[in-house]
């Protein structure tokens, strides 16, 4: 890395402000889209109620932010371009920001690194205009506008070609740029958005600002920019711990997706992409989403500013609180009550997945022809298989049919949520009536969640169970991981995990979990301790309790197979009913789903 010879002094430079700034930009401006955050941010912070934003070539050609803020002078605008000037703090206390921006780095760097126009009128003066181009600054012009600020930016990293080579397709591009349009929208449901390709004269991207009071006019905001399902099959999250507040909506478990792309998670207003909380929507749905699904949510956490460091990632993009253990907790019990609260409910998507599966299947001599055609081609008339296969249907008494059977009614309310059990196919699905459709329930795998919610009931009454071990484990760690493990040593007795210092960085396990035949103590511990130091915090033992009691659910719940009659068929559709998460089984699949007879009858064309 030294370029110098060993017997030169390097000398110390002091750099000219071009340099500076195209450092600074370095690290603000990472390709277009980061560029396109900073100039909406600012507008945001100009109070503006609507932002206009146009891109060309994935903003590599061109970027223009138009608002309706407050606007600035004339006076003002070469002010804007110089480094650390700012009108959002006075520098007094750098905890108490309640902005997005707040270092004034954003125009500057900009300018540096490309071909900057600057436009403005604040209310009762001159519009004025100033230009800047590669950190060349030019003389402030008179011009004409409304009030508010356009900001034009061409030409990117211009001056920095080296920069282009790594950035992504005009495409890609694009596509980051329009996400961090949607996640400041999210974050904003009262401001218009717009987003529009200048390359193919189209709008991407257009809210209009929504009215009514912040929870409903969020919510609308979601089902714009997330989609009509992602609202339906979510719960509204409002929680409260030690002046922390966590809002917005988290998915159903059976509605997970296949990658991290749908969590947005704010603070005080902010997208931030932070390790903590991340952990912590992941711990919420720990034992409900299998493995390789992410949720889907929108959380916003709200505090007094001074309880979070926002000044600690070049970008803004990651935080730092000042008790995360509270944080941290206030998103995880928020979320597993939430989802406790949610009860039997499933996602509707899986039941649209198997309308969508249902297909007629044609003949394979079957002739095409209008409706209203009568064909009597022999080739036109049912096989016999299918003349047999609907007279068996119809008379059930004339034929065998060993994988169904229709039990006879009893007196149950269809009104249920789950409806009455009306039939058992193949031994292991559960048909249900409702008042407007059917029930499908998989029975193994709905009584295996409830058995499961039962034993986890049964373990956090009492302490789980712990085994001694003969010989105690000796587990040599460094001074500092034996005392970072030490310090949660009760919260692992808890689960049956006793550990005690041994001397020196060494770490003694007398008990172990007696759920867990098998253990290897020294690799769990160190586990445990990679969580910690990633994390802050670790599920890891338990989610290994769990998974034991998840196995002892799976082998003590009805099988698949097994003939049930219809008392216990309801039974076991009252008890999904009353217990929580009972919507997916312990792998965060669905138990059951809902088709409704509108969704029936247009199967059959009605």
């Amino acid at each position: 890395m030294n370029s110098h010879a060993p017997n030169m002094r390097p000398i110390i430079r002091q750099l000219d402000e071009a340099a500076a700034n195209r450092i600074a930009a370095g690290e603000v401006v990472e390709r277009p889209a980061s560029a396109v955050k900073e100039l909406v941010e600012n507008a945001l912070d100009a109070g503006a109620s609507r932002i206009d934003i146009a891109i060309s070539k994935g903003g590599k050609g061109l970027i223009r932010v138009g608002d309706d803020g407050c606007g600035m002078t004339a006076e003002d605008l070469p002010l804007a371009l110089s480094r650390h000037a700012t009108s959002k703090i006075d520098g007094s206390d750098l905890l108490d920001i309640r902005s997005f921006g707040f270092r004034g780095e954003a125009l500057p760097s900009l300018g540096a690194v490309g071909r900057l126009t600057l436009t403005s009128r604040a209310q009762g003066f001159e519009g004025a205009q100033i230009a800047v181009q590669g950190g060349r600054i030019g003389p402030v012009r008179p011009a004409a506008g409304n009030r508010g600020t356009i900001v034009e930016l061409r030409d990117l990293f211009f001056a920095t070609p080296a920069r282009l080579k790594f950035l992504r397709s005009d495409r890609a591009e694009t596509q980051a740029v329009a996400e961090v349009i949607r996640r400041l929208a999210m974050a904003e449901p009262y401001v218009g958005f717009t987003l529009t390709d200048e390359d193919e004269g189209r709008q991407l991207l257009r809210v209009d600002a929504e009215q009514g009071e912040l929870f409903g006019a969020l919510q609308t905001r979601l089902a714009r920019i997330m989609g009509r399902e992602f609202i339906e099959n979510c719960l509204p999250i409002d929680a409260t711990r030690d002046g922390i507040t966590l809002t917005g909506f988290a998915a159903l478990p059976t509605y997970s997706r296949g990658a991290a792309v749908a969590q947005h998670l704010f603070v005080n207003g902010r997208p931030v992409r932070d390790k903590l909380l991340t952990g912590a929507l992941r711990a919420g749905y720990m034992d409900v989403l299998p493995s390789g699904r992410y949720p889907a949510a929108v959380l916003f956490v709200t505090c007094d500013p001074h309880q979070v460091d926002v000044n600690v990632h070049p970008a803004k993009a990651e935080v730092r609180f000042r008790e995360p253990d509270i944080a941290r907790g206030l998103v995880v019990s928020a979320l597993r009550h939430g989802l406790a609260g949610a009860g039997h409910r499933s996602s509707t998507t899986v039941a649209t997945a198997a309308l969508g599966a249902a297909r007629v299947e044609a003949a394979p001599e079957a002739v095409a022809t209008r409706a209203y055609q009568a064909s009597y081609a022999p080739a036109a008339r049912p096989s016999p298989q299918a003349i047999a296969a609907s007279m068996a249907f119809q008379a059930p008494g004339f034929a065998e049919a060993p994988t169904a059977r229709v039990e006879p009614e009893i007196e149950v309310e269809v009104d249920a949520p789950l409806g009455a059990a009306r039939a058992q196919l193949h031994e292991n699905w559960i048909i249900a009536q409702t008042a407007n459709g059917i029930v499908i329930v998989d029975q193994h795998a709905a009584h295996e969640r409830l058995v499961y919610e039962r034993l986890k009931t049964q373990a956090e009454a009492r302490r789980v169970a712990s085994q001694a071990l003969l010989i105690p484990e000796i587990v040599e760690l460094s001074d500092a991981d034996a005392q970072r493990i030490l310090s949660i040593a009760d919260d692992l007795a808890e689960l049956g995990l006793v550990i005690e210092p041994f001397g020196g960085g060494a770490v003694a396990v007398r008990e172990v979990p007696a759920l867990i035949r098998r253990i290897n103590a020294p690799a769990l511990i160190r586990d445990i301790l990679d969580d910690l130091a990633d994390q802050g915090t670790s599920d890891r033992l338990k989610a290994r309790v769990d998974a034991v009691l998840s196995s002892m659910a799976c082998h003590g719940s009805v099988r698949s197979g097994r003939r049930m009659t219809a008392d216990e068929m309801n039974a076991l559709l009252r008890e999904m009913e009353r217990t929580p998460r009972s919507g997916q089984c312990n792998h965060g699949r669905p138990t059951w789903i809902e088709l409704k007879l509108g969704d029936i009858e247009r199967l059959f064309g009605r």
